[in-house]
Order: structure tokens, then C-alpha cells, then sequence
């Protein structure tokens, strides 16, 4: 009997489906689509649950930065929980890129968090303990929407983390432009080197400045020293260099601000973010008196947070927090003053070992735009394998990043040295593509200079040693470039005029 009712049923089934297909096949797919779209609810439901109980994941928000390279899965198995790892550079992230006015239209808030951190805690009887730490910028928790429920007392910013995310310009300028000690077991701890260096160009263009507040040697001994060196240029005519050099006795500079006395010159942060800069010196060659009084005021947001780079021996730190910036003061010689009034300037603070260290580097504006490339190339290392950086701005700071692999030189002027001639670079162009955004920077040289690196304390920051490398002259070059490209659908375009350094 139930043998005969089912088959009924699949008879019935089967003359429903072959008399109204049509209709069968749109109930069987929606049936389908409804099954599917369960599925997916679930798996959501599933996973919001699981994430809700993962202690390594932070509430709040629509989007999580990570380190590059991090697999969010391998994080909330536990796989990375004890490894050191942060988001490089986070402060300028969280300044300069994801509370920058240009996504003021897609970001609402960012809200720095870091939870179950593992540190080690060292109590006053030796005793290393291991600790998880959670830390967080209170307000922006709060705007985020995260902020868990006080039962008692009050939970607001202090001033570490007002600096972390609002520091006043003197603040800030301190942060990024401190001086900085050789780590321990740093091999040629002698070559270490850390300078304050300004450019400054006369509206014409005819005339600059290269001003360098050097401190040199190994500064946790007794073998180091401060030296002044201000280097005047004049299109067509050779440079005249002034140099004082200090004893450490002298020397004034910490690992907590900005600001660095070297006999009579100086260099001090004022309270809305200028540098006051004053130097002496002598000219090489003919005795005559160099005074330097100059402001020099950044634009805000266009600066380089700084970065270091290690590799076994070497080490190479580097910062701009005046990428873009104009100067106001003089610079006499004997009984004439030029003077300056907001005039084209630029700053960088540097700092590493530097014994055999090659570079290209070159800062330059464009129109609107103030463009940084570089790349460090240690001693023993084949130049040119690392890819550059091009590190483009405007007037609301970071605008994107570039690598070009190579700068593509025409060695085709002359330089007259102790040697004879050398050829340098008359034009040199960056090219790069990402995704959609492109970029080219063409430069056109109309002054260089070359200084032989073998001979003691040459230019910035090189060591008292004799150096044998097979590019020894330091070329240093003013000229024109021209910007093109294009940027998240916007056209990159400017001229502007530079400074720019390599090796020959």
C-alpha cells in the first residue's frame, strides 16, 4: 500500500513539472536562491560571533589597518600573538593618510588601537614578567563608537596622547627633528655622522645656500666634535665654502628636542614651529667672515616623518619636517648682506654611519606640488638594486608614493676637478606606474658641483678617512623639473626648481 501512494506521488510530481515546466523552474530556483541566501546568513552570523570572541580583534569601525603582509585569519588563530609586530610609522599613517583633509569625505574618524600587546616588565628586584598591554587614544575611541562602559572615574586623553595625535608644531617638529646616539655593537661607530642641513634660493634663482649644523664622531666617547658648514652658490661661479669646526665641549644636542648649539651657531625650534637658524664662519682660502641670521617657516603638513634603515653595520636615519618652507633674514659676507624675505627654503635632518655610503637624492616643488626622492646605498652593496622612492605632496600633505627602480641620467656636462674634468648629469627622469596613477619627473641641470669624498669631513657628514670607492666625487646639482602624471584620476602637473644629489 505505501509501495503504490509514493508512486503515486512521483507521478503526480512528475505530470505537474511536465504540464507547467516553466512554472516548476522558477519555483525549484527560488527555492534555491532562498537556501543559498540562508547560507550565507548563517555563515555571516557564524563569523560575526567568532570575531566577537577574538581578543586580538578590536571593536569598532568598518575597517582594520594591518601591517602589510599580515593574514587576518593566522591573526585570530593566535598564530602572531607573540611576535612583535605594528603598523610602521602609525603616527604619520594616522596624521598624514587616514585623518588627512582629502578622505575627509570617506573618513569619519580613526581611532589608533592596540590590544593584548605582548611587552616584557622588568620589577625593581630584576625580575622579567611577561604582560599583555592594550592602550587607545580615548576620544577617538569614543567618536569610534568602541569606548567601553566606565563603571567609575573618568577616562580621557592625557597629554601623551594629545602629542600622539594633535601635537602643536613645536611639538612636532621636536618629534621628528631629535638628534640621535650610535646603537651599541655598531661597527665604525667612528663614521657616525647627524647633521641639521638647510637650503635656501634667491628669488631670481641665481643664488643658494647649503647650511649644515654637523655633529661628527662617535658622540658616546671622547672623539667627536661639532663642525659649521655654509656653502655659498652662485650660477657660473665656483662655490665658496666657510667652514668652523668645534670641539665637543662646544657641541650642544639632545635625544629629546630639536635644538643643537655648535660654538656660535645654532639651530632652535620656536614656539610656533620656525627655526631660528644663526652660523659663522671663515671662507676657505681667503679668511673672509660669514654671518647667517635666517627664520625658516615650514608649510604645515608637507614634511617627511623620517625613517631609519639598518642592515647588519649600516645604519641610515633620515627626516624632513620642512619639505616645503620659505626664509626670512641675511647672510653677510665681509661688509654685504643678502637679504631674504620668504624666500624658496628646505630642511632635513640626517643621521647614521657613513663610511662608504652613496646616494641619490633630490628635493624639489612643482607647481603645487613638492616632490622627495632618495635611496641609500651602503658600503659593499651593488648600487642601484633597491628601487627609489618618490614622495609626492601638496598643500594637504601626503598625496601617494612611487618606486621607481632607476634614475635615468645624461651624463652630458663637464665639472672641472683636482683631476681633471668629470662628467655629470644634465638631465636625469624618474618614471613610474602603480595600478592607475603615473608618474614622471624630468630634470634639467644647470648647475653642478663635485667634491671629492677621500678628503676629511667633505660636504655632509663623511668621515675623517680616506675612502676607496669607485665613485667617489659627491655631485651636488640646482636645475628645473617638470612634473606629469596623474594621481587617483587627478593630473599631476608643475615646474618648479630643485636641489639634487649622486655620486660619481
Amino acid at each position: 500500500m505505501n509501495r503504490e501512494r509514493l508512486g503515486t506521488s512521483w507521478l503526480l510530481a512528475w505530470r505537474t513539472v511536465t504540464s507547467r515546466p516553466w512554472r516548476a523552474l522558477l519555483l525549484c530556483g527560488g527555492f534555491g536562491v532562498g537556501v543559498g541566501v540562508m547560507v550565507v546568513l548563517l555563515a555571516v552570523g557564524e563569523a560575526m560571533v567568532r570575531q566577537a570572541s577574538q581578543e586580538r580583534l578590536v571593536g569598532g569601525g568598518q575597517i582594520t589597518v594591518l601591517p602589510e603582509g599580515i593574514d587576518l585569519e593566522v591573526l585570530t588563530t593566535g598564530g602572531l600573538g607573540g611576535l612583535f609586530f605594528s603598523v610602521p610609522n602609525a603616527r604619520f599613517v594616522y596624521r598624514q593618510v587616514l585623518s588627512n583633509p582629502r578622505l575627509a569625505d570617506a573618513v569619519t574618524v580613526a581611532a589608533p588601537q592596540m590590544e593584548g600587546k605582548l611587552l616584557y616588565l622588568t620589577t625593581p628586584d630584576g625580575v622579567e614578567r611577561a604582560v599583555r598591554a592594550t592602550g587607545e587614544v580615548p576620544s577617538a575611541t569614543r567618536a569610534l563608537g568602541a569606548m567601553p562602559v566606565i563603571a567609575e572615574g573618568v577616562w580621557d586623553d592625557d597629554a601623551g596622547d594629545l602629542r600622539w595625535t594633535r601635537p602643536t608644531v613645536a611639538e612636532l617638529r621636536h618629534e621628528i627633528d631629535r638628534f640621535h646616539r650610535p646603537g651599541d655593537g655598531l661597527a665604525n661607530a667612528d663614521s657616525w655622522g647627524e647633521w641639521h642641513y638647510f637650503n635656501v634660493l634667491s628669488p631670481d634663482a641665481s643664488r643658494w645656500a647649503f647650511i649644515t649644523f654637523l655633529v661628527g664622531g662617535d658622540v658616546r666617547g671622547e672623539r667627536w666634535g661639532g663642525q659649521l658648514l655654509v656653502t655659498l652658490h652662485e650660477r657660473g661661479r665656483a662655490p665658496r665654502r666657510f667652514v668652523t669646526n668645534v670641539p665637543r665641549e662646544q657641541v650642544r644636542f639632545s635625544r629629546r628636542d630639536a635644538d643643537v648649539r655648535i660654538g656660535e651657531g645654532s639651530v632652535t625650534v620656536l614656539p610656533d614651529g620656525r627655526y631660528a637658524i644663526r652660523s659663522v664662519g671663515r671662507e676657505q682660502g681667503t679668511g673672509a667672515s660669514l654671518s647667517l641670521d635666517l627664520v625658516v617657516s615650514p608649510v604645515p603638513r608637507v614634511e617627511f616623518p623620517g625613517a631609519t634603515l639598518v642592515s647588519g653595520d649600516f645604519t641610515s636615519g633620515y627626516a624632513v619636517p620642512a619639505l616645503r618652507a620659505t626664509a626670512t633674514g641675511s647672510i653677510c659676507v665681509a661688509a654685504r648682506c643678502d637679504r631674504y624675505t620668504d624666500a624658496q627654503a628646505y630642511h632635513d635632518h640626517n643621521w647614521g654611519s657613513w663610511r662608504g655610503v652613496t646616494w641619490e637624492w633630490g628635493a624639489t616643488r612643482a607647481g603645487a606640488y613638492t616632490l622627495l626622492y632618495g635611496r641609500v646605498t651602503p658600503e659593499d652593496t651593488a648600487g642601484g638594486s633597491s628601487p627609489l622612492f618618490v614622495y609626492v605632496t601638496d598643500e594637504r600633505g601626503f598625496a601617494a608614493l612611487f618606486r621607481p627602480r632607476v634614475v635615468h641620467y645624461d651624463d652630458a656636462r663637464v665639472v672641472n676637478t683636482a683631476e681633471g674634468p668629470l662628467r655629470v648629469p644634465a638631465t636625469a627622469e624618474l618614471f613610474d606606474v602603480r595600478d592607475a596613477d603615473t608618474l614622471r619627473l624630468q630634470l634639467t641641470i644647470d648647475d653642478a658641483v663635485a667634491t671629492d669624498t677621500r678628503t676629511g669631513l667633505a660636504e655632509r657628514g663623511e668621515g675623517d678617512y680616506a675612502r676607496g670607492l669607485a665613485r667617489p666625487w659627491f655631485v651636488q646639482m640646482a636645475g628645473e623639473a617638470q612634473l606629469s602624471g596623474r594621481i587617483r584620476g587627478t593630473v599631476l602637473s608643475g615646474r618648479g626648481r630643485g636641489f639634487f644629489e649622486t655620486y660619481r
